[in-house]
């Protein structure tokens, strides 16, 4: 299974779709699309056509629960890559003709969506890029779980910067990353959006303006609310390369 593009979502409640649509296109520089659904639940933040980009995060109204996030695979054959993920220990939630929604080995909900040509990531927006998303793994399904993923993407395992963390680096040119974080308790699995900031203090200072508040702050990141009510991190990392400055690979995120 090749990776062609990958999106990342933002889950949340759909009552509070209008408060994420406008906090995120804000925060990404984008605009949103007509929103698509039976509910009209679905919308995807357009970059500036200005910049040749492609999209890579889209909004998702939950109709029940608070939501999170959760990443769309753009493959080539849908069939056969669900084929491939289910053959890894991936459980089979719906499909939808050209969308197959899956469920990994610890619970984490993702989809395998047709790949449309999407090859240029979006720029960096206000010194920070929408660039990852973290999932979120209870310590005794780390192991099974990270090997899934690992295996699922074929993309580079790299160590962490702390030993609670590891990368999955995809390929030059896709959009977003995976970080596996291993839980210090036990909880269901989740997943929640990170932003790679070359000025941490400063875009946290936007945001706030924009309505989101911050939760906790460590070493080099700070958790954030935003206006929906979903959780996200700030990130002390390059927002051209996703990595971590040399001044403090210590961090994490």
């Amino acid at each position: 299974m090749i990776i062609r593009w990958t999106y990342a979502f933002a889950d949340r409640p759909a009552g509070r779709l209008s408060e994420a649509r406008a906090f995120w296109t804000a925060v990404t520089g984008t605009r949103p699309s007509e929103p698509r659904g039976e509910r009209g639940e679905f919308l995807t933040l357009l970059p500036d056509p200005a910049t040749g980009a492609d999209a890579c995060v889209k909004l998702q109204g939950l109709a029940e629960g608070d939501g999170g996030a959760h990443l769309d695979l753009c493959v080539e054959d849908v069939r056969e890559s669900a084929g491939a993920a289910r053959a890894l220990g991936a459980d089979p939630v719906g499909d939808h003709g050209d969308r197959a929604v899956l469920r990994s080995p610890a619970g984490q909900l993702f989809c395998l969506v047709p790949w449309h040509g999407e090859a240029v990531r979006p720029p960096v927006t206000a010194g920070s890029r929408l660039d990852q998303v973290c999932l979120d793994i209870p310590p005794s399904a780390y192991a099974a779980e990270s090997d899934f993923w690992a295996a699922l993407t074929g993309w580079e395992r790299l160590a962490g910067s702390r030993p609670e963390f590891e990368t999955l680096r995809p390929p030059a040119g896709l959009p977003v990353r995976i970080l596996l974080q291993r839980l210090g308790s036990e909880r269901p699995a989740a997943a929640h959006l990170d932003l790679a900031c070359a000025d941490i203090p400063a875009v946290r200072a936007r945001h706030e303006e924009l309505g989101a508040v911050p939760v906790s702050h460590g070493p080099h990141w700070s958790v954030m609310r935003d206006p929906a009510g979903g959780v996200y991190c700030l990130t002390g990392r390059d927002p051209e390369t996703g990595g971590l400055p040399t001044a403090h690979r210590d961090g994490g995120a």
